[in-house]
């Protein structure tokens, strides 16, 4: 299933910088975001494992930033080299040799295997785009994030706008509310 596309301000639009987890100075806001990722996953008894190539390990620190983050945080993979992709997560050469690491089945795979590896009741995934250039057909903003769980999978594309440290930013904030939904969504039946 692919979830939405989340596509950046246009020109005239107004911008709330808060909305996308950026503050009026760039600094990244998720803090609050990762605070309460880590209360609803504690709150289920509940655990997440990250898998991370576009973010290089941001959602975990973003986390681990959290007091009392070691009770739900199994742990990371940061496959940023695409032979990675494969070597620790499981992700098919043929399908990197045919679309290439920035794809939902790259995303969902990736998600799958770092929950299998690291004994999480959530896996979570980051592949994209971040720039300077495109990657083979995938423009600049280009961005999968995936979440594996007991329910299944899901993946969510997003084209986000930006230099590379707004890309990365806005996918650490896209992967914890894709991670709190889930977890608050289970919290409740």
């Amino acid at each position: 299933m692919t979830g939405p596309r989340r596509d950046g301000p246009d020109e005239g639009d107004d911008f709330d910088p808060l909305a996308s987890g950026l503050d009026a100075f760039g600094d990244d806001l998720y803090d609050g975001l990762a605070e309460d990722v880590v209360a609803a996953l504690a709150a289920r008894g509940a655990t997440v494992a990250i898998a991370e190539s576009v973010t290089g390990g941001l959602v975990c620190a973003a986390i681990t930033d959290v007091p009392g983050a070691s009770a739900v945080l199994r742990g990371g993979i940061v496959a940023y080299a695409t032979d990675l992709k494969t070597e620790l997560l499981g992700v098919s050469e043929v399908l990197l040799g045919s679309a290439g690491p920035v794809h939902p089945v790259v995303a969902v795979t990736m998600a799958s295997a770092v929950r299998v590896k690291l004994g999480a009741t959530y896996g979570v995934a980051t592949t994209g785009v971040a720039g300077p250039g495109p990657q083979r057909d995938r423009a600049v903003g280009t961005v999968y994030i995936a979440l594996d769980g007991p329910d299944g999978s899901s993946v969510e594309r997003h084209q986000l706008d930006g230099d590379r440290a707004d890309i990365r930013d806005e996918s650490v904030v896209a992967a914890l509310r894709l991670l709190l939904s889930e977890a608050s969504s289970a919290d409740g039946r």
